[in-house]
């Protein structure tokens, strides 16, 4: 049985309070990185193999690595606390109900890069969520984590907490950072990158809230240590948002050898799908990685057990696999109507589109009409080959990964679903008071014999 980094003491009574968080261990590793050097911190984090947890997967160490470090320029650290990814819970739950061990990350993480002032970005919606930080940050400075010369340390620290205002677009760091700084919250044109010319044209390093967590048990008990959990270049414990058709909804912090079917289906975990129902597909990585059906989720093309790893998930590129993304498990079951799924997905890209590429701002508009139409019976069978058309125009044509994210769901559905998209028009009338179901999407995979 493995052991909890990040959520284990969640269930603690009055863990979010800074008495309980420091009695239950909390804050260490401040005290052992303020006696360390700046160089070792991010040694010790390469030496992890952390990668970023909200979505991309790179390494932790080596994006802190890149800041530039001019002689009389400030540095900031941001971390994006923006979880807008439908699907995706897991920041919020930490942010909840472990306030402190975001905070301690933090500081630990603003004294390795040499960043006097710190800012959280959170999501409008998440309102009560900033009343918690902004009160766990008061806590920290009234003990002497933070303010000037935090623990005689020479170093200061200031952290403040800032509302966005609902946008996911915002997500991405570069519209984060216009954002922070009372713009628009429009993408940037990169390069330069963050790490060179980011907050007030200063270098910065923008991070998740669980990749920010996860350096508290990295200082802890080591950057080696923390690398031997897990399998592969997926070292440490991962949050897993899961939800959907399962028994168990919820978060899970998992290591990542374990296989997606035990995921899914052991009590340790999910439990399994309501009602007897069969698994029909799944989203392993919030709503923009691509879809997959029930036969490829659990197993790859090759034959080989999928695991809830960044390499496994990822086997077989977009053409039989996903991605680990942010990590929101979505589950669906045979009763679930990909076309409907797929259709509701668009419009919330098309919603949240900031317009600024055309590819993105008309692309995901006209995929919206499409997906409806053909979600109503309204659909003629061109429209499933002008919907790949678009997604195809709108991937790797736009300045931030939101155009991506649009047109992979899209392109995922087509791929592996596409006799469901032609039901739907062949049955114009059936497919509205009725769903395709399971067809073949769970039968066992065909691996060919090669001698």
């Amino acid at each position: 049985m493995f052991k909890k980094l990040l959520i284990d003491k969640a269930e603690v009574p009055g863990i979010r309070s800074f008495e309980v968080y420091r009695r239950e261990g909390g804050y260490r590793s401040v005290e052992k990185a303020l006696k360390m050097s700046q160089a070792d911190i991010v040694e010790e984090v390469k030496k992890s193999g952390l990668r970023g947890r909200g979505g991309a997967g790179f390494p932790t160490g080596m994006k802190w690595s890149f800041l530039a470090k001019p002689e009389g320029v400030p540095r900031y650290l941001v971390c994006n606390a923006d979880e807008s990814e439908p699907g995706t819970f897991k920041d919020r739950y930490l942010m909840e109900f472990i306030p402190h061990a975001l905070i301690e990350g933090m500081i630990v993480s603003a004294f390795a890069l040499g960043s006097n002032v710190s800012y959280i970005y959170i999501r409008g919606e998440y309102a009560w969520i900033a009343d918690i930080l902004e009160e766990a940050i008061d806590e920290a400075k009234k003990n002497g984590f933070l303010g000037k010369n935090i623990l005689g340390s020479g170093f200061d620290a200031e952290m403040y907490v800032h509302r966005g205002a609902g946008a996911y677009i915002c997500g991405e760091e570069t519209a984060l950072i216009e954002s922070l700084e009372g713009k628009r919250g429009n993408p940037r044109i990169k390069p330069p990158f963050p790490a060179i010319k980011g907050l007030w044209d200063c270098p910065t390093v923008v991070n998740n809230v669980e990749t920010i967590a996860a350096v508290v048990p990295i200082i802890n008990e080591g950057g080696e240590a923390y690398s031997k959990i897990g399998i592969g270049k997926s070292t440490g414990t991962k949050l897993i948002s899961a939800c959907g058709n399962i028994n168990k909804p919820g978060i899970y912090e998992i290591d990542m050898n374990i296989s997606v079917e035990e995921f899914i289906y052991d009590d340790k975990y999910c439990g399994g799908i309501p009602n007897g129902k069969r698994l029909k597909a799944c989203i392993p990585g919030g709503s923009s990685v691509p879809i997959l059906p029930a036969n490829l989720l659990l197993t790859t093309a090759k034959g080989e057990k999928r695991l809830m790893s960044y390499e496994s998930l990822s086997d077989g590129g977009f053409a039989t696999g996903s991605m680990m993304g942010s990590g929101g498990f979505i589950v669906l079951d045979e009763d679930q109507c990909v076309v409907k799924n797929t259709y509701t997905l668009a419009r919330f890209y098309r919603h949240e589109s900031c317009g600024q590429c055309s590819p993105c701002r008309e692309g995901t508009g006209w995929m919206e009409k499409i997906l409806k139409n053909i979600d109503e019976g309204k659909g003629e069978m061109k429209d499933i080959d002008l919907l790949w058309d678009i997604q195809r125009k709108i991937e790797g044509n736009t300045i931030c990964p939101l155009g991506d994210a649009a047109a992979w769901p899209v392109a995922a559905a087509i791929r592996h679903f596409r006799d469901e998209f032609e039901w739907h028009v062949l049955n114009p009338e059936k497919c509205l008071t009725q769903n395709y179901g399971l067809a073949h999407y769970a039968d066992p995979i065909h691996v060919p014999v090669t001698v």
